[in-house]
């Protein structure tokens, strides 16, 4: 313990950049509170000393400024010329990008920085939420699209929410309806924003073919029913990918938004209800989502396994979220699909 006001200069100077680096990106309301409180409260700092760090915390660089903007609202350049400082924290971070909040005095936004593997066309997702936003659809406000220093591609949201982590049956009832309207937009009806088209086996099971058997039972599947392109679909519509605030749910994430068959964007949700919430939410989404957007019973059992292929051959790569009960989850979705799913895929 470093003792003394001489003591507590040598501190101060001593503290390396990561220190400032943490308390810029997890100080405020999150976990880095219990660090800045403890500086604040120590007896080897006086309370300028303390206001020196958190000044050089808040003079580190503002991520927004950081970027080239190719795009945006007069909203985002309100935010650029915003006089003051920023509160800058990270959030959930996915596989394909880094997420971090940025707070004002007045408001909440969330920036995302595709800094990984994945490479999406951002300005489309920009298009795309933009006319969104203008159709009445939930989904978060759109402040820009650009590129930040080290090229990556990055896009500004107005902040919406955290991810819903508690549902009921209003809640699955209220997201079930959010998506048959996304459902029931119409590909033209887009105008300037072209919507990309892709066969589905294609997209979404890229490498099965290193997995003979589920390749050839989703070959089956997909030569039973003909597929339709005609819809907008989300693509990976679930629980961790729609937040909420005061209420109000919103759509994230559009990378894998696309012109494509809204039947097996539905099936895919309801399947992942079913593994990873309850047999009886999943229903109630189920009942909810059908009431407005019928699909024939024979063509649903269809594309939901073509959804628990998905979701097989993600589990043999490791790619989805494994619990004490998820394993017998899914083999119960499966032996409720014979005659569509072989049982034994998932031994």
């Amino acid at each position: 313990m470093v003792h003394g006001r001489r003591g507590a200069r040598r501190g101060i100077e001593a503290l390396p950049p990561t220190v400032y680096r943490f308390l810029s990106l997890r100080g405020g309301a999150g976990a880095g509170r219990g660090l800045a409180g403890a500086l604040r409260d120590s007896p080897c700092f006086r309370s300028d000393e303390f206001e020196e760090i958190m000044g050089r915390k808040r003079a580190l660089s503002n991520p927004v400024e950081s970027i080239r903007w190719a795009d945006g609202t007069p909203a985002l350049e309100e935010l650029l010329a915003q006089p003051g400082t920023l509160s800058v924290r990270g959030m959930n971070q996915g596989f394909e990008a880094e997420v971090t909040r940025i707070d004002t005095e007045r408001d909440s936004f969330v920036l995302k920085r595709w800094n990984k593997d994945s490479n999406p066309d951002i300005g489309f997702q920009y298009r795309l939420l933009t006319a969104l936003s203008q159709r009445g659809v939930a989904v978060p406000e759109t402040l820009g699209w650009g590129i930040d220093a080290s090229g990556h591609q990055a896009l500004l949201t107005r902040y919406g929410g955290e991810p819903v982590t508690k549902a009921n049956v209003g809640t699955m009832t209220a997201l079930a309806r959010i998506l048959s309207a996304i459902h029931r937009i119409p590909v033209e009806a887009f105008g300037s924003v072209e919507l990309p088209k892709y066969e589905m086996a294609a997209y979404f099971f890229p490498g099965i073919e290193a997995h003979p058997d589920l390749e050839q039972t989703l070959r089956q599947l997909v030569a039973r029913i003909p597929e339709t392109s005609d819809r907008l679909i989300h693509g990976d519509y679930h629980l961790q990918n729609i937040v909420e605030r005061n209420g109000e749910y919103a759509v994230i994430d559009w990378t894998n938004g696309q012109a494509g068959d809204y039947r097996y964007d539905f099936a895919w949700a309801f399947v992942l209800g079913r593994i990873y919430v309850s047999d009886k939410l999943a229903s109630a989404f189920r009942v909810a989502y059908l009431k407005e957007n019928p699909i024939p019973p024979e063509e649903l059992r269809l594309f939901e396994g073509i959804a628990c292929l998905r979701w097989m051959l993600l589990h043999r790569r490791g790619g989805v979220p494994q619990g004490p009960r998820t394993l017998k989850k899914a083999r119960e979705i499966v032996a409720a699909l014979e005659g569509i799913v072989p049982k034994g895929l998932l031994d």
